[in-house]
């Protein structure tokens, strides 16, 4: 059995409980992928981008559903290590990439001072979107995992005093007709880790040369100081992830505040005296 086939091969046995059972329950309970689909599944070069690669390339060839996956990665200025390091292990995976360029990394690392991340992303999203529609696409894929959806909803309740989560799902507000799905979803990144090891594989981390060069930045290490807050608590108690992500499931409108939608906010003494 070649590496690849051995690779596919632990996907669906030795970690189907935390892995492809997850991605299948993501895709089933907030319905991300339907019939005649046409996806553009994003590659950043790392190990959660490769795995959903792999998980959706399995989905195409026993699932039931029918739709077509389109495998992008764009350069944002990839040093030429990087770059061959994405490229061989698209080989290695059999995953039919394409590469498309832009110049993000220059314009980030002129333009956004000492705070490149949020810049980045940014514009990152937009090229997407674009090569989205050039593609004909209806979906984009992100790789964004379980410890992305808790860690990002702690950073807004202690840095930014909302209470919200990245989104299972989200039409876009700028490209009609085009969705964004997250089907890793309901995967731990230490399941993740236990994959990239067992099959001896490497992928890049944060391949921004500007990142590279200096101190973490802010949102990267408050990004970090939740996570090793989630870790020590886990310590306490072991389900603290998931009961965080329940909450959010589960939120009693009679026992909040204030709620916000579209922009307009709900104080509970609007409707207080109406009872």
């Amino acid at each position: 059995m070649d590496k690849n086939k051995e690779i596919e091969r632990s996907i669906i046995k030795k970690f189907r409980k935390p892995i492809w059972s997850k991605f299948i329950l993501a895709l089933k309970t907030y319905n991300l992928i339907a019939e005649n689909d046409k996806i553009m599944v994003c590659m950043s070069g790392g190990k959660d981008s490769f795995l959903m690669a792999k998980c959706i390339q399995e989905l195409q060839r026993h699932g039931k559903i029918h739709f077509e996956a389109h495998f992008v990665v764009m350069d944002p200025g990839y040093t030429k290590e990087n770059r061959k390091k994405i490229l061989d292990n698209a080989k290695l995976l059999n995953i039919p990439i394409e590469i498309f360029e832009s110049d993000i990394f220059d314009v980030v690392d002129i333009a956004s001072g000492k705070s490149p991340c949020y810049l980045c992303a940014r514009m990152r999203r937009g090229h997407l979107y674009n090569k989205a529609e050039e593609l004909g696409c209806n979906k984009i894929a992100l790789g964004h995992h379980f410890d992305d959806v808790i860690e990002t909803t702690l950073l807004a309740m202690f840095y930014a005093a909302e209470f919200k989560t990245m989104m299972p799902k989200l039409h876009s507000d700028n490209f009609k007709g085009l969705e964004l799905i997250r089907p890793m979803y309901l995967i731990k990144e230490n399941d993740i880790i236990a994959w990239k090891k067992y099959n001896n594989l490497e992928f890049l981390n944060c391949a921004c040369h500007f990142t590279e060069k200096c101190a973490l930045n802010e949102e990267t290490s408050k990004r970090k100081e939740i996570k090793n807050l989630i870790n020590e608590l886990r310590k306490v108690n072991a389900n603290i992830d998931y009961n965080i992500y329940k909450s959010l499931d589960n939120i009693n409108l009679n026992c909040v505040l204030g709620t916000k939608k579209n922009g307009k906010y709900h104080s509970f003494l609007d409707d207080y005296d109406k009872k």
